[in-house]
């Protein structure tokens, strides 16, 4: 059932593409590939993602996208930033939209396949811009939310130029490791604008992705969001609380950096610090009856370099917890990414 589903939103994007290419406004096909290396496990990693995307006319959007990726080893979070890597060919967005607009209003309608509208969501904001992993409370198997969750639905966008609200209903369509049961899933969220300042709140409530036997309840999360640009710096960053199943809590939050001046040429520097926290009333080892919280902080320091012929090079110099670390708390993570575009 849930390659049928995904199927169909694929079909529905690409018949939505195909009604409008003789007349369409303006559509794009990218295509990226990747490969890396970290010193954690000693993994190697490479992944490629087609995307074919734009506008067609009387304002509706589309956008599909299907993604492989995979790496030598499990035992870290590496190379997970925005997409999945666990060797499989993977239909990650299709989705139609329809924009209305007024002269201070805007009302968005999105239907099909998509990633769960809460907090700093966007595929943009993760792939490629100099950070190799995802924050700690948006990668899989964290007991928080994940990147790599996906709404298949309808999501709704209304509000004007100072605030908008969003929110979509639907079933997971999770293609991560971390993949949540079938059921109804909900995302509500509100987002304000002040001069160069966004700030944003979320909730999530869906069915949890660990096993029934033991996850009973409902997943739950209530995030903050915010993220600030001016003269090349962007700082940006989360807060969520919550539960992954019944009675396990979990928060936590990250602080992102972003410089780009324009003396620095090719190169965007970029920095992370974070933390999070998982507390569950059951141990987490029958050996120590008192471990009951797990945390764990992680500070990456980092960049992209932007390189002739549409390559990108990016590395990151992470220090971590020993609860986060394979061997060693200090790791270094290098890719390099080709990506062509057909307008």
């Amino acid at each position: 059932m849930a390659v049928r589903a995904s199927t169909l939103a694929g079909v529905l994007a690409l018949w939505a593409i195909g009604c409008g290419t003789a007349s369409a406004q303006s559509m794009s096909v990218e295509l990226d590939g990747t490969t890396g290396f970290s010193t954690e496990g000693d993994t190697a990693a490479a992944g490629a993602q087609l995307r074919v995307f734009g506008e067609l006319p009387r304002e509706y959007r589309v956008n599909v996208e299907a993604t492989w990726a995979d790496r030598t080893a499990d035992v870290s979070d590496a190379f997970g930033a925005a997409y999945p890597y666990g060797g499989r060919v993977s239909l990650s967005e299709a989705w139609v939209e329809r924009i209305f607009r007024s002269k201070s209003k805007l009302l968005g309608v999105r239907a099909g396949q998509f990633r769960t509208p809460f907090g700093i969501y966007s595929r943009s904001d993760y792939a490629y811009q100099g950070f190799l992993r995802a924050p700690l409370i948006r990668y899989d198997e964290y007991w928080s939310i994940s990147n790599n969750f996906l709404e298949r639905g309808v999501n709704v966008v209304a509000g004007g130029s100072r605030l908008q609200v969003e929110a979509s209903v639907g079933t997971p369509g999770d293609i991560g490791q971390s993949q949540r049961r079938g059921g109804v899933s909900g995302t509500v969220r509100a987002q304000g604008y002040f001069k160069s300042l966004v700030l944003g709140v979320s909730h999530v409530n869906s069915e949890p992705y660990a096993p029934a036997r033991y996850a009973t309840g409902r997943l739950a999360v209530t995030g903050v969001d915010g993220r600030f640009a001016k003269a090349g710096v962007i700082v940006r960053g989360e807060w969520m609380s919550g539960r992954p199943w019944s009675r396990p809590e979990t928060d936590g939050w990250y602080l992102d950096g972003i410089v780009h001046r324009r003396f620095m040429g090719p190169v965007t520097a970029v920095v992370r610090a974070e933390r999070l926290r998982y507390a569950s009333p059951r141990p987490f080892t029958y050996r120590d009856e008192t471990f009951t919280e797990w945390i764990a902080d992680r500070q990456t320091f980092g960049a992209r370099v932007r390189l002739p012929a549409g390559f990108t090079a990016q590395v990151g110099l992470l220090h971590q917890s020993r609860l986060l670390a394979h061997t060693n708390p200090v790791a270094l993570d290098l890719a390099m990414t080709w990506s062509v575009r057909h307008d």
